[in-house]
Parts: structure tokens; C-alpha cells; sequence
């Protein structure tokens, strides 16, 4: 006998599927911001946030060309992950960078 390629569940059945509600939109904004990623250089080890636009609430000068980060600028905040006095005194010294500031800094050989 031919195999039946009709649904064997009614139509009231498929309705009521936990899997068939709507799914709510994923903001992939506020998902990337917030984690921190470790990035290795000669000058040391950092975490490095991004801080989007949204977030930026307040003003902070650049320590790689000493202008401003005006609110609702896109910027990384970055503190060291090697400081001699362990994670918590790298934490308190974190600074807030331009993006292409942080990527194009010289390296301080010591």
C-alpha cells in the first residue's frame, strides 16, 4: 500500500504549538555590547568592551589623542588584564578609547 504523505495531526493540534509562537527580535546591538574580549600585545594583556552608541552616556578623553568622546559616540573602554597589582587595580585604572585609536597605537617597548 502507497505511503500517505497527508499530516496525521488536525489543524487545531498545529495551533497550539509552544514552537509556533512568535519569537521576539533579538537586538544585536545590546547583545555585542557588554562582553568583554582579551586581546594580547607587546605591550601586555588587555580587556577590551565595546561601548556602543546607545550606552555612551557620558564624556571621556581619548588617552590616544587626547580629544574628547562625546555621549553617543561608539568607543571602546580597555583596562589591563597583567597590572601589577592584580584584576581589581587594572579595573580601576580602565580607560575609554576611539576605536581606531585603540587599533592604531604604538606598542611601548620596554
Amino acid at each position: 500500500m502507497p505511503r500517505s504523505n497527508r499530516p496525521r495531526r488536525n489543524a487545531s493540534a498545529a495551533r497550539s504549538n509552544k514552537w509556533a509562537d512568535a519569537v521576539p527580535e533579538l537586538d544585536l546591538e545590546r547583545s555585542r555590547a557588554g562582553i568583554a574580549r582579551r586581546e594580547s600585545a607587546p605591550d601586555g594583556d588587555w580587556m577590551v568592551r565595546t561601548m556602543t552608541a546607545r550606552k555612551a552616556e557620558k564624556q571621556y578623553i581619548c588617552p590616544g589623542c587626547s580629544t574628547a568622546i562625546m555621549p553617543g559616540i561608539a568607543h571602546l573602554v580597555v583596562w589591563s588584564d597583567s597590572h601589577l597589582f592584580g584584576e581589581a587595580a587594572g579595573l580601576a585604572e580602565r580607560r575609554h578609547w576611539h576605536t581606531n585609536c585603540w587599533t592604531s597605537r604604538t606598542y611601548r617597548y620596554r
